[in-house]
This record gives C-alpha cells, sequence and structure tokens, in this order.
C-alpha cells in the first residue's frame, strides 16, 4: 500500500491532479470574462477573442520562464500551462463563434474574427516571449 501511494506521488497522479485543478480555474476565469462582456448575437466576438489573445501572452511568457529562466517545482507547468491557461483559452468556443456568425449569415465577420483570432494569438505569444526573455536578461539574436 505504502509503495503504491508513493508511485502515485511520484508518477502522474498529482500532475492530473494539477491540471484539474488549473482547468477548473482558467474555466472559470474564462467563464467570469464572458460575463463581463457577453457577445452580442452576430458581433464580434470581442470577449472570446481577448481571453486567447490574452492567455496566449500567458503562455509565451510562463513558457520562457520554466524553460529559460529557472527550474520549476514538477508541477508548476502542468497546472499553470495545461491547467490554468489551457481551462481559460477556449479553442471550443472560438470555433462556435466561428460557426455562429457563419450561420447567422456573417461570413466575413466570422472570417474576419477567425483570422484575427489566429493572428493575434500568435503574435501575442511570440512578442510576451520576447518581452519577457528581454526582461529576463535572456535576448536570443534573430
Amino acid at each position: 500500500m505504502r509503495a503504491e501511494r508513493r508511485e502515485w506521488r511520484q508518477g502522474e497522479g498529482p500532475v492530473v491532479l494539477v491540471v484539474a485543478l488549473g482547468g477548473v480555474l482558467g474555466a472559470l476565469a474564462r467563464y467570469g470574462a464572458g460575463l463581463l462582456r457577453p457577445a452580442a448575437a452576430g458581433a464580434f466576438p470581442w470577449s472570446t477573442w481577448a481571453v486567447n489573445v490574452l492567455g496566449c501572452a500567458a503562455m509565451g511568457v510562463l513558457m520562457v520562464l520554466v524553460t529559460e529562466v529557472r527550474q520549476p517545482h514538477r508541477l508548476v507547468r502542468p497546472f499553470l500551462g495545461t491547467g490554468v491557461l489551457g481551462g481559460f483559452t477556449t479553442f471550443s468556443a472560438y470555433a462556435l463563434d466561428v460557426h455562429r456568425l457563419a450561420d447567422g449569415g456573417r461570413l466575413p465577420l466570422a472570417a474576419a474574427y477567425a483570422a484575427a483570432t489566429l493572428l493575434g494569438a500568435l503574435a501575442a505569444v511570440w512578442a510576451a516571449a520576447a518581452v519577457t526573455r528581454r526582461l529576463a536578461g535572456r535576448g536570443r539574436a534573430g
């Protein structure tokens, strides 16, 4: 019994737990953002867009900090990255927003939203990682 508990603690059990806990926290934060600024029918879904872009920026910061600046506890990255930020950002809401806009006859807006999310998310993760590297004194050439 003791060996099983030790194996569980040293294995994937704690990882699953911190991912689940982080996911709940991230999803609650995302839900709260949607309540603060719900999207009107047929309008650009600013709340989902902002959540996804902000989440990607946070991921850029996190990845530089945990891979280039310091070695945190083994549960930090799954808790914050996969859990909190995975629960906060939302491909499903993004896809549903695109679908609703397209089904509502707003195809140009749906395409613009799809592109703006992709470009915004990529730009956010790149810029946040670059700024974090610079602030941490780990700038890269190129």
